[in-house]
């Protein structure tokens, strides 16, 4: 693997084929359930803004105040407040909840196994990127689908990095969420991630940090039917 690290041809022809959304159009960025009995179904749905779609890059903004969908326990109770061991099997549900914190750049190649995300501390201070290992996004005519795969990287502004979330990834295996090939193919794409940042590649090295979003953009509303299965989806 090189820092170079392509995603197969086939996967950038059907992107090429899809139909391309303009600057300031709104989508939905949105993850299936891979908990067991839920498996396929929408259970992350985050309204976002396009900043640019080609053949080499999908960038979208998520705004602060976004109405998102998310996963809690069936309770109510967040997600993150269940022991480890019983975190992926807990019953769940989905609520309506706001993105409160500062928005979220996300940068998808097509058909690579990850996507970037780059935060800023309020005042546009950069805080770091943050890979996020996940399927190859499928594009439909409202937006994009992908499922979370766990494990995840943060990369800071000296460059350095850091594995996240590596418990998470582990237990997500004991869970049954994820195959033993699967596992390995995911932490094949982590390490493809780090050869990338090693090498400082795009979109690290595209000044991206310095990127403000159009003052005139509405924040996207959620719509009732997030969760609709779309007819045709490509890679």
């Amino acid at each position: 693997m090189t820092g170079t690290f392509r995603p197969a041809g086939g996967a950038e022809r059907g992107a090429a084929r899809a139909a391309r959304w303009a600057p300031g159009e709104q989508i939905l960025w949105r993850y299936r359930d891979n908990a067991p009995g839920l498996r396929g179904g929408v259970h992350i749905c985050r309204p976002v803004t396009v900043v640019r779609d080609t053949d080499e890059l999908l960038a979208v903004w998520m705004a602060p105040g976004t109405e998102c969908v998310k996963p809690v326990l069936a309770d109510g109770t967040p997600v993150h407040a269940e022991p480890l061991a019983t975190r992926y099997t807990a019953p769940r549900t989905t609520v309506r909840s706001r993105w409160f914190g500062t928005g979220v750049l996300k940068l998808a190649r097509p058909g690579d196994p990850f996507s970037v995300w780059l935060f800023w501390e309020r005042g546009w201070r950069f805080k770091n990127w943050y890979v996020n290992l996940e399927e190859p996004r499928t594009r439909w005519a409202g937006g994009v689908d992908s499922e979370d795969h766990f494990l995840d990287i943060a990369v800071h502004p000296d460059r350095s990095w850091t594995w996240l979330d590596e418990d998470e990834f582990a237990q997500a295996q004991r869970a049954g969420l994820m195959d033993r090939a699967q596992a390995r193919r995911v932490r094949d794409a982590g390490r493809a991630a780090v050869e990338l940042i090693g090498s400082w590649g795009p979109p690290f090295s595209e000044g991206w940090q310095d990127w403000r979003p159009d003052p005139a953009w509405t924040v996207p509303a959620l719509p009732e039917d997030w969760d609709r299965t779309p007819a045709h989806m490509s890679s």
